[in-house]
């Protein structure tokens, strides 16, 4: 092979560490929308797709919208294909993620995907989030870029979440993996948790710290889900005794990271991610006990923002974007 053909080799491996491949789509059973979720909030701002397997949700200046599933489940792995809305949307946020905090108001578990909105020529950005026990005052933000445009088609967003991990997924591609260790006590997400997806007015914080805003000049925000997997270990609502036998036989389901998505998943953090809490000198000193420090991604980040990641002083405030809470905040807020 000459010295061209070994370049363009080259730049197919590397564009294999991060783009999908076609068995991208989940082997796991898709079940009907009405067999395994229920409307949350927006009314006629919610609607199912004559399929009854797609559900739109949409923003518009009166309301957002969300659903919730049926059941609550401890552990499993819980995933959606979705397409968010294009052009304009500063201030919007789309969320897929678990909850308990309408049962432990003050002590509740929580795992998030959150999307970001953006102004105009700008990418949607990914958050994701844990709190455990009520944790908030610790936040485990992570945020990151795509290697796609997240508005052009639907892509896979998955949660692997065991007694041990959690996983976050994109196209099959492992973006983050939190191991739980025993300084993190509590902080681990251990009780039941409901699955939700909702889209929302998060102008206060969601785009350049509330600098932009959702403008509804644009609206409604659409926001596509499909392919909702709900594949877990479900939950007695009164005894809170899980039934897992079905959660644990499936080969569909991953139990962790292999080598070869290991560094699939270096690849895209060294490529794409733009935030980790375990590195923000301005709001931890000492890093939170769990963190392992990478010194390649601690020289990266300092350079991409050598406040937030140095330790420097900061002149102007500057807002550190917050997850959303729990759902009843945010039905409460339209």
């Amino acid at each position: 092979m000459g010295l061209g053909g070994g370049l363009v080799m080259f730049f197919l491996c590397l564009l294999f560490l991060v783009e999908p491949s076609a068995s991208s789509r989940t082997l796991l059973p898709i079940i009907p929308f009405d067999e395994g979720y229920a409307p949350l909030f927006g009314d006629n701002n919610l609607l199912i797709h004559r399929d009854g397997k797609t559900v739109h949700l949409s923003l518009d200046e009166r309301t957002g919208s969300g659903f919730v599933s049926h059941d609550l489940y401890l552990h499993g792995y819980f995933s959606a294909s979705i397409k968010l809305p294009a052009d304009y949307t500063a201030g919007v946020v789309v969320a897929f993620y678990m909850s308990n905090g309408d049962m432990f108001q003050n002590n509740h578990d929580e795992i998030d995907f959150e999307f970001l909105g953006n102004i105009r020529g700008k990418d949607w950005r990914i958050q994701t989030n844990v709190y455990g026990n009520g944790s908030t005052r610790i936040g485990r933000e992570e945020r990151y870029g795509l290697w796609f445009d997240p508005a052009e088609d639907f892509h896979q967003y998955s949660i692997l979440w065991t007694d041990s991990q959690i996983i976050f997924y994109v196209d099959n591609v492992p973006i983050r993996e939190i191991k739980r260790t025993e300084s993190m006590g509590g902080d681990f997400p251990s009780k039941p948790m409901t699955l939700y997806a909702t889209i929302w007015d998060a102008s206060d914080w969601a785009t350049n710290g509330g600098k932009y805003r959702v403008n509804y000049k644009y609206a409604p925000y659409v926001a596509e889900f499909s392919d909702l997997v709900l594949h877990g270990c479900a939950v007695d609502p009164i005894e809170h005794e899980a039934k897992c036998e079905s959660a644990q036989t499936s080969k569909a389901v991953p139990t962790g990271v292999t080598p070869a998505q290991r560094i699939k998943m270096e690849n895209f953090r060294k490529k794409h991610m733009t935030y980790s809490y375990c590195y923000d000198k301005v709001r931890y000193r000492v890093p939170p006990t769990e963190c392992v420090i990478n010194p390649q991604e601690a020289e990266r980040l300092r350079k991409f923002d050598p406040v937030t990641f140095g330790g420097g002083r900061r002149h102007h405030g500057k807002r550190h974007y917050r997850s959303r809470g729990s759902q009843a905040e945010e039905a409460a807020a339209f």
